[in-house]
């Protein structure tokens, strides 16, 4: 009886633990990181994928990467939970609401990353290679230090974006190492994601402008402005596409499919700006999850397509 209770909450702290970090949010980073692996399984020049090979690393990739974003997000949940619980648009997260207790995200926080750690060896044992042995935790590190910088620099928003362009890079290397060196377009590909994040980032982080001043945390909306954030959020979404642009440039595999995920993308980030400019927050639902959750798939999806069709 014992057993079947321990059980049972064990089960409803994960689905709140899941529900709380929003799992299905990590179609913003996966696409990007799906198609770096796509980018060194098929260079330029080379003799096609290894279907058999690549399979298996795929798969490991897109586990890693769903490890790697609850790490992010629940270490995310634990450093903030006391300001979150002075914030009244999240005092109802599962942490300062009390839903989950703090020993179990820690234990949830301690499992995800061991699992993470666990698929970066798993390349090392399988495909001889040990690149991503050798980064997993110093990227874990990373990724989880993120809630630490808004207590001191509004650069913070630079720092997440950096965070998830580590993804196709990441998943480069965990294909081919040498592909980050032979491929310019991976780093303009790692680029637009810096841009795009950190943009829409800036936006999300309008909501708790005055929150952020009365508690010191740092933001750009906080420190500059609502004005003068969305101007740097526009610029950053400009170099964003831009870095697409240049992408095409050096990549001959980048062609027409690809060159239409961009115009669809700075249509849509156009799109976002103008909602935000007009409605303000109260329909960040529409401009930051679904509008960027399309973002990720157009650009991932029409960026395979080509490198299958090259």
């Amino acid at each position: 009886m014992a057993s079947a209770a321990s059980t049972s909450s064990v089960v409803r702290s994960a689905g709140e633990i899941a529900a709380d970090i929003k799992l299905h949010h990590s179609i913003f980073a996966l696409p990007f990181a799906v198609l770096g692996a796509f980018m060194a399984a098929a260079p330029p020049g080379g003799s096609g994928i290894d279907w058999l090979r690549f399979g298996g690393q795929l798969a490991l990739i897109v586990v890693a990467m769903f490890f790697a974003r609850t790490v992010a997000m629940l270490a995310n949940r634990l450093l903030d939970r006391g300001i979150d619980a002075r914030n009244p648009r999240t005092a109802g997260r599962a942490l300062p609401s009390g839903r989950v207790t703090t020993r179990s995200a820690v234990v949830a926080l301690l499992a995800t990353s061991a699992g993470f750690v666990l698929v970066c060896l798993a390349f090392g044992f399988f495909y001889d290679n040990w690149w991503p042995a050798a980064l997993g935790v110093p990227v874990l590190a990373w990724l989880a230090a993120y809630p630490l910088l808004k207590r001191f620099t509004a650069l913070c928003h630079l720092y997440l974006g950096a965070s998830l362009a580590l993804s196709p890079l990441a998943a480069a290397i965990a294909v081919r190492p040498d592909a980050i060196l032979a491929q310019p377009s991976l780093w303009l590909l790692a680029a637009m994601v810096l841009c795009w994040v950190s943009g829409f980032d800036i936006i999300y982080a309008l909501q708790d402008i005055e929150v952020d001043r009365r508690f010191g945390q740092f933001s750009i909306p906080a420190r500059l402005g609502k004005p003068a954030a969305m101007v740097i959020s526009r610029l950053l979404h400009a170099t964003a596409v831009g870095c697409l642009v240049a992408a095409i440039v050096v990549d001959d595999r980048l062609g027409v499919l690809f060159g239409c995920g961009v115009a669809i993308v700075a249509g849509l980030l156009l799109y976002e700006h103008l909602t935000v400019a007009r409605w303000g927050t109260s329909k960040l639902a529409l401009a930051f999850f679904t509008l960027n959750g399309i973002i990720g798939c157009v650009l991932g999806l029409l960026g395979i397509a080509d490198i299958l069709t090259n």
